[in-house]
């Protein structure tokens, strides 16, 4: 039966756009490219890239989640790339939420200890 998720794929406006947000903002490893494809590394997991996406808010859209260390320390490290102020939330962790350049919503989490 299905083991894990191993791919998530987003389309996007631009995708020279996307590769250097990814790969020169948030830092993430490119595993692949194509003229009409790209896969970043993201913990195991692939995420992935390809044209024919809008910019703007995509309603009914999922959160995505990136676990990372230390919200507080990732924040700080990209607060001027547009990642929002860090805040607990009630369920237990730490979160920080960011745009891509076509406006899809990540969000950075850890949990407290």
């Amino acid at each position: 039966m299905i083991k894990r998720i191993n791919n998530i794929t987003f389309a996007v406006s631009d995708l020279k756009e996307t590769i250097l947000f990814y790969e020169n903002i948030l830092g993430l490893k490119k595993t692949a490219e194509w003229s009409n494809y790209v896969i970043f590394d993201v913990g195991g997991m692939e995420l992935a890239f390809e044209p024919g996406g809008k910019k703007g808010h995509k309603e009914g859209a999922p959160d995505v989640f990136m676990l990372v260390d230390n919200v507080d320390d990732t924040y700080k490290k990209l607060k001027d790339k547009g990642v929002r102020e860090p805040k607990d939330q009630h369920w237990g962790g730490r979160t920080a939420a960011f745009l891509d350049p076509d406006e899809n919503i990540f969000i950075l989490v850890h949990f407290k200890k």
